[in-house]
């Protein structure tokens, strides 16, 4: 009788065990992601692409954005540096972002290499831009329940001059890697230019007193002095593809028009001279995040100050020059992923 009873209570508790065991495949199954599921959506047939047309005073262009991932509450659109840089450079995204189940959408501005290129210097304006931003915001329907604003370098100005003109269509606000004065950044660069070698410091000032950009020995002294201490600190020929392949495709007309040729200040008459939103920092009460780099050819004292200027911010330093998101991805997608679901969560501080 013992051993009948025994018999029984074994085999009721196997057939528990593998009823529990069943309910917790079906209940993971039932809870398939739906994150890369396009199905029915508009751009499923081109993979997630939408061009969008956009309205200016030349009359209505299109430019290029692709979406990756699907996410009703965590939304990043991100802009790109430059001037007539493009999404290449966030292209290591891809390794981050998706394992958090946070949707994010690569975008080419006008005149950059993917949209369209009507090639008019009237349009190459913040002012312009900012409402290209928002005519981007309302065709893919973001909005302050899902709406993360990312921008790195003059995508940062970008990003700056649109929240303060728009931060109520915003959730939260990133800062990658720009300052918001230009006079300070020049500053700056005179710090950094002076750490160089003394003759390769002399030599590029002396290039630059001619105007002689176009020199081939400009270009060397650049990018094996100074791009690899402050840009990406690598060899040149350990440069990812995906970066090489960005700096291929800026738009050099654009670029010099609002930047000027130098990495050691805005020259000329280049729009962006005496650019400057320090003392408007204040007014920003969107969730923001300051990124920089302790390399940077952005002063990472001044990206820590930023975020206390804002009436919610946070910082994070990187250990890295200025394509901080492939220098030390580790920090930076950690504190990028930390912020964006701390503000989802309703626990940002």
């Amino acid at each position: 009788m013992k051993n009948t009873i025994f018999f029984l209570i074994i085999s009721a508790s196997l057939l528990l065990s593998c009823a529990e065991k069943q309910q917790f495949v079906t209940t993971e199954t039932d809870c398939k992601s739906t994150y890369f599921d396009y199905s029915n959506s508009e751009d499923q047939n081109t993979g997630g692409i939408k061009m969008i047309p956009i309205t200016t005073a030349k009359g209505t262009f299109n430019v290029w954005t692709k979406r990756v991932g699907n996410n009703p509450k965590m939304k990043v659109l991100l802009l790109h540096g430059g001037p007539g840089g493009t999404h290449e450079f966030f292209e290591n995204f891809d390794g981050y972002l998706p394992n958090e189940e946070i949707e994010y959408i690569y975008y080419d501005q006008l005149d950059s290499y993917y949209s369209d290129k009507p090639n008019d210097s009237t349009l190459w304006t913040t002012e312009h831009f900012v409402e290209e931003v928002e005519q981007v915001r309302k065709a893919l329907n973001l909005d302050k329940d899902n709406f993360y604003l990312l921008g790195q370098s003059w995508g940062g100005i970008l990003a700056m001059e649109y929240a303060l003109k728009y931060q109520d269509n915003l959730k939260g606000l990133i800062i990658s890697n720009m300052m918001a004065s230009i006079p300070e950044y020049e500053k700056y660069a005179e710090v950094l230019g002076a750490q160089l070698p003394p003759e390769i410091y002399k030599e590029i000032k002396e290039l630059e007193a001619k105007e002689d950009f176009s020199n081939p020995r400009y270009t060397e002294l650049v990018m094996n002095n100074y791009y690899t201490e402050h840009i990406l600190r690598k060899p040149l020929d350990e440069w990812p593809e995906f970066i090489n392949r960005g700096f291929s495709h800026l738009n050099p007309n654009i670029y010099i028009y609002m930047q000027g040729h130098s990495e050691f200040g805005v020259t000329g008459n280049a729009t962006l001279k005496g650019w400057d939103v320090s003392d408007r920092l204040k007014e920003l009460t969107v969730p923001t995040l300051m990124i920089g780099g302790k390399y940077d050819t952005m002063d990472p004292k001044y990206m820590e100050w930023m975020s206390t200027q804002v009436q919610r911010g946070r910082s994070l330093t990187c250990s890295a020059g200025h394509v901080s998101q492939y220098d030390d991805p580790q920090t930076y997608f950690t504190g990028l992923i930390k912020f964006i679901i701390d503000v989802n969560i309703g626990e940002f501080k």
